[in-house]
C-alpha cells in the first residue's frame, strides 16, 4: 500500500483529498484566464480603431485565432515530455502558470509587440500547464480507482466553472470598459491560481516532485493480452523519422505562415509560389498530409493483428474528432461575430428585466456554490497552508466585487445590451447542468457503443448548425449587420454542448483502452495532434465564412457545416460493425 497516497486521503473535502480542491481552484483560475481572454480575442482584432480595436478584416482574426488555439494543443506534447523527463509535473505546472501570467500581462498592453509576445507566452505556458494537472490527479488516485471517476467529475466542474466566470466577467469588462481590463483581469486571476498552488504544494507529498523514470521496464506488470500486444512493438526507422520531421516542419510552417502571410498582405510568405492553381501554402499542407498517410500505411500493418486493428479504430475516431472540433470551435470565431454583428442583443422592457434577473442568478448561484467549497477547503487546510488560502480568499473577494459591480451597473440601465461574448458562457452552463444526466446515461443499460457516441455527437453538432442556418436565413448576401433573435444562439449552444458531452469526455478514455501501456503517451500525442488540426481547421472554416457570406449569404456557410456534421454522423453509425470488429472486445 502506498503510504504517501494514503496520507493524502486523511484530510477529506466532500469525500476526496483536500489536494484535489487545490487542483480544482488552480485549474479554475487557469480556465478563467484562458477562456476569458479567448472570448475577447476575435472581438478585439475586428473592433474598429474608434472602439480601440485593431480594425482587422475578419479573415485575419480567424486565421491568427486558429493558429493560436492549434498551437495550444500542439504545445502539450512538448510540455508533457519536459514534465516527465526533465523537471517533474509540479514544476511544469508552476512554470506554465508563470508564463501564462506574463502572457496575459503582455496582452493588456495592446501594442503589436506585446500582443504577439503575450500569445506566444500563453501557448508555451499552456503546454507546460495543461497536460500536467490531470497527471497529478492520476498519481493521487493510484490504487483508488473506484474514486477516480468522481475526482475527474469534480475537476471537470472546476474547468467549466472557470470557463463560465472567465467569459462572463472578462468578456463584460473587455467589451464594456476596455480591452485591457478584460485581458488584464484574466492575468490577475492566473497569478492567484499560481500563488495558491505554489504555496500549497506540500499537500501533494512526493507526487509529481521529480521526473518520472522512463527506463522502468513494465512488461512484467502487464496482462497476458497486453504482453501479446507489446510483443509487436514497431520502433521507428531512420527513414520514418525523417518523414516525420518533414511532415512536422511543413505542418508547423503552414500553421505560422497562414496568419503571417495574410496579415502582412503577402509581404512575408514562406510559400510564395503557385502550382496548377494551388497556392504554395495549400501544396505544403497537402504534402504534409500525404506524408502522414504514407507513414500510417507503412507502420500500422507491421503491428500484431489485434494492435493493428485497434490503431485503425483510433485513426477513425481521430478523423471524426478533427471535424468535430473544427465545427464546434466556431463558437469563439464565426458564432461570436454572428452574435456581435447579426444578432439583436438589445432587450427592452420586460425582456430586458428578465435577462437581468437570469444573468444575476447565473452569476450569483455558481459563485455561491464555489465559495462554499472554498470554505470547506479552508476548514481542512488553513492551519497548514494559511498563505495559500489567504491568496485564494483574496481572489474570491475580488471576483465577488467585480460580479456585484457588473450586475449593479446593468440594473441601472433602462434596457439590457447582451455582450457578444456572453453567449459563449452558455456552453459551460449547459455542461454543468447536463453532465450528470449524460453520466447517468453512460452508466445505464442504454449506454451507446463508441461509434454511436460519435454519431450522436456529430448529429447534435449538425442539428445546432441547422438551427443557426435557419436563423440566418433572412440575412442577405453581403450584409454587414442584421437583427436576428437571440433564441437561435441559445439553441445552437444547447445542441453543441450535448454533442460535446457525447464526444469529448469519452475520447481519451477510448484511446487509453485501445492501445497498450507503452504507447499511451505516443497515442495521446497523436490524439492532441488531431485536436490541434481541428482547431486550426476551425479557423480555416471561419475564414471561408466571409467569402461564402458575400456570395451566397451567411446561412449557406452554416448549412455547409450542417451537411458535413450529418455526413460524419451517418458514416460513424454505418461503420459500427466494422469498428466494433477492429476494437476486439473493447467497450
Amino acid at each position: 500500500m502506498n503510504t504517501d497516497i494514503e496520507n493524502l486521503f486523511k484530510d477529506k473535502v466532500l469525500g476526496h483529498p483536500a489536494g484535489l480542491f487545490v487542483l480544482f481552484f488552480t485549474e479554475m483560475w487557469e480556465r478563467f484566464s484562458y477562456y476569458g481572454m479567448r472570448a475577447l480575442l476575435v472581438l478585439f482584432f475586428t473592433a474598429s480603431l474608434l472602439d480601440d480595436g485593431w480594425g482587422w478584416p475578419r479573415e485575419w482574426a480567424f486565421a491568427i485565432f486558429g493558429t493560436y488555439t492549434s498551437l495550444v494543443y500542439l504545445s502539450t506534447m512538448v510540455g508533457g515530455y519536459f514534465a516527465d523527463n526533465v523537471i517533474g509535473i509540479r514544476k511544469a505546472v508552476v512554470v506554465g502558470a508563470l508564463l501564462m501570467t506574463l502572457g496575459h500581462a503582455c496582452m493588456a498592453v495592446e501594442t503589436s509587440f506585446f500582443i504577439y509576445s503575450g500569445l506566444g507566452l500563453l501557448v508555451i505556458g499552456s503546454g507546460f500547464f495543461k497536460p500536467n494537472m490531470t497527471s497529478i490527479i492520476s498519481e493521487m488516485y493510484k490504487g483508488k480507482e473506484e474514486k477516480k471517476d468522481g475526482a475527474y467529475t469534480i475537476f471537470y466542474m472546476g474547468v467549466n466553472a472557470g470557463a463560465f466566470l472567465g467569459i462572463l466577467l472578462c468578456g463584460y469588462l473587455g467589451e464594456k470598459i476596455g480591452w485591457s481590463w478584460g485581458f488584464g483581469v484574466a492575468g490577475i486571476f492566473m497569478l492567484f491560481g499560481l500563488l495558491q498552488f505554489w504555496l500549497a504544494q506540500g499537500i501533494f507529498g512526493e507526487i509529481g516532485k521529480e521526473p518520472k523514470n522512463k527506463n522502468v521496464d513494465v512488461i512484467d506488470e502487464l496482462t497476458s493480452d497486453e504482453k501479446e500486444v507489446e510483443a509487436g512493438r514497431n520502433p521507428f526507422t531512420g527513414g520514418q523519422k525523417v518523414l516525420i520531421a518533414i511532415a512536422s516542419l511543413l505542418g508547423m510552417l503552414w500553421i505560422f505562415n497562414d496568419p503571417i502571410s495574410k496579415i502582412s498582405e503577402g509581404k512575408y510568405n514562406v510559400f510564395p509560389f503557385e502550382i496548377a492553381g494551388l497556392s504554395g501554402s495549400t501544396i505544403a499542407i497537402l504534402l504534409a498530409f500525404v506524408i502522414f498517410i504514407i507513414l500510417l500505411a507503412i507502420r500500422i500493418p507491421k503491428y500484431t493483428p489485434v494492435l493493428r486493428d485497434r490503431m485503425l479504430a483510433v485513426v477513425f475516431f481521430a478523423f471524426v474528432t478533427i471535424f468535430f472540433w473544427a465545427i464546434f470551435e466556431q463558437s469563439p470565431s464565426s458564432l461570436t461575430v454572428f452574435a456581435k454583428d447579426y444578432t439583436n442583443r438589445v432587450l427592452e422592457g420586460d425582456a430586458g428585466f428578465i435577462f437581468k434577473i437570469v444573468n444575476s442568478l447565473m452569476t450569483i448561484i455558481p459563485l455561491g456554490i464555489i465559495s462554499w467549497v472554498l470554505y470547506l477547503l479552508f476548514k481542512k487546510t488553513f492551519a497548514k497552508y494559511a498563505l495559500s488560502n489567504i491568496f485564494l480568499a483574496l481572489s474570491f473577494v475580488i471576483i465577488w466585487f467585480i460580479a456585484i459591480w457588473m450586475l449593479n451597473e446593468e440594473f441601472q440601465k433602462d434596457s439590457a445590451e447582451i455582450p457578444a461574448s456572453w453567449f459563449s458562457v452558455l456552453n459551460s452552463l449547459y455542461i454543468i447542468t447536463l453532465a450528470p444526466l449524460f453520466s447517468k446515461w453512460w452508466e445505464s443499460k442504454y449506454n451507446p457503443n463508441a461509434n454511436m457516441k460519435w454519431a450522436i455527437g456529430m448529429g447534435l453538432l449538425g442539428l445546432g448548425m441547422a438551427v443557426i442556418a435557419i436563423g440566418a436565413g433572412g440575412i442577405e448576401p453581403g450584409a454587414k449587420t442584421a437583427s436576428v433573435s437571440i433564441i437561435w444562439l441559445i439553441l445552437v449552444y444547447l445542441f453543441h454542448t450535448m454533442g460535446e458531452l457525447c464526444v469529448s469526455p469519452v475520447a481519451l478514455s477510448y484511446v487509453s483502452k485501445l492501445v497498450p501501456g507503452r504507447m499511451i503517451a505516443f497515442m495521446f500525442g497523436i490524439w492532441y495532434l488531431a485536436v490541434a488540426i481541428g482547431m486550426k481547421l476551425a479557423g480555416v472554416f471561419a475564414e471561408s465564412s466571409e467569402a461564402i457570406a458575400q456570395e451566397k449569404g451567411l446561412s449557406s456557410f452554416f448549412w455547409l457545416l450542417t451537411f458535413i456534421s450529418f455526413g460524419l454522423a451517418v458514416l460513424s453509425a454505418v461503420l459500427y460493425p466494422v469498428i466494433k470488429k477492429l476494437m476486439h472486445g473493447v467497450k
